[in-house]
C-alpha cells in the first residue's frame, strides 16, 4: 500500500507537469520507478525494463486527454501522424523487444544520457531553425522509427524528439507540439505491446506484473495523472512558466545524476 501511495503521488506531479510545462512525465517516471522497485526488492536485472514499460503504458492513458485538447483547438497534423507512424509503431514495438536483452545498465546509461539532453533542451530552450522541408514518406518511416527506437528505450511519448524534427522541417511550433501529442499515443501502445511480449516468460519478475509492466504502479500513476493533468493546464495561466521549466530541468539534471551514482 505504501508504494501505491507513492505511484499515486507520482501520478499527480506527471499530470501536473504535463498540464502545466507541456513536458512528458517519462522522464520522471522511469527514475523514480526504478528507486521505487529497487527498494521493493524487485532484479536488478530488469528493474530497468520494468520501470520503461510501465511508463510507456501510463502514457498510453495520459495522451489521449492530451491529443484530445490539442485536436480541439486544430494544432495536429493529421497529415504527418499518418505517414510518421508506420515507422513509429515498427521502431518502438522492435526496441521494447529487443529491451529484454539488453544489459540493463546500458539501458540506464542510454537513458541518462537522454535525460541530461531533455533537461539542457529545457533548460536553454533551444529550438531549431527550420531549414527544410518535411521528408517523403520513406524518409518519415525511417524517422518515425528512430523517434519510436529511441523512446521505448527512455520511456517517453517521443515529443522531445518528434517536436525539434518537424520545427526544423517548417511546421510551426504549436502545430509541432500538437503533432507530437497524437504520435505519443502509438509510441505507447507499440512499447506496451513490446515490452509485455518481451518479459512474458521471465520467471525473475515479481507477481502483479504482465510482462515488464507493473500493474500496480500503471494504476497508480494512470489515475492520478488523468485527473490532475487538467489542473496543471489551469495552473499554466497563472504561474511564471519559463522559471518553472528551468527548476524542471535542474531536477532533471538531478534526477540524472543520482541515476548515474547508482551505477557505481
Amino acid at each position: 500500500m505504501d508504494y501505491f501511495l507513492l505511484y499515486l503521488g507520482l501520478g499527480v506531479i506527471v499530470g501536473i507537469l504535463a498540464g502545466l510545462l507541456g513536458v512528458g512525465g517519462g522522464a520522471v517516471i522511469v527514475p523514480v520507478l526504478v528507486f521505487s522497485f529497487g527498494a521493493s526488492g524487485f532484479s536488478d536485472a530488469y528493474i530497468m525494463q520494468m520501470a520503461l514499460g510501465t511508463s510507456l503504458a501510463s502514457i498510453m492513458f495520459t495522451s489521449l486527454s492530451s491529443l484530445r485538447a490539442h485536436h480541439q483547438h486544430g494544432a495536429v497534423n493529421w497529415d504527418v501522424v499518418k505517414r510518421i507512424t508506420p515507422g513509429i509503431l515498427v521502431g518502438t514495438l522492435c526496441g521494447a523487444l529487443l529491451a529484454a536483452m539488453i544489459p540493463a545498465k546500458f539501458l540506464k546509461v542510454f537513458f541518462v544520457v537522454f535525460l541530461f539532453y531533455v533537461a539542457t533542451q529545457t533548460l536553454l530552450n533551444i529550438k531549431p531553425h527550420p531549414a527544410r522541408q518535411l521528408p517523403g514518406s520513406l524518409g518519415l518511416f525511417g524517422v518515425g522509427s528512430l523517434i519510436g527506437m529511441v523512446s521505448s528505450w527512455v520511456g517517453i511519448g517521443g515529443g522531445a524528439l518528434s517536436v525539434p524534427f518537424m520545427v526544423w522541417c517548417n511546421i510551426k511550433m504549436h502545430q509541432a507540439i500538437g503533432t507530437s501529442s497524437a504520435i505519443g499515443f502509438p509510441i505507447a501502445i507499440a512499447g506496451t505491446v513490446g515490452y509485455v511480449l518481451s518479459g512474458w516468460h521471465i520467471a525473475a519478475l515479481p507477481s502483479q506484473s504482465l510482462g515488464f509492466i507493473y500493474l500496480p504502479a500503471l494504476a497508480g500513476l494512470a489515475m492520478a495523472s488523468i485527473v490532475f493533468a487538467p489542473v496543471g493546464a489551469k495552473l499554466a495561466h497563472r504561474l511564471p512558466v519559463a522559471k518553472l521549466k528551468k527548476i524542471f530541468a535542474v531536477m532533471l539534471y538531478l534526477l540524472g545524476a543520482r541515476m548515474l551514482v547508482s551505477l557505481f
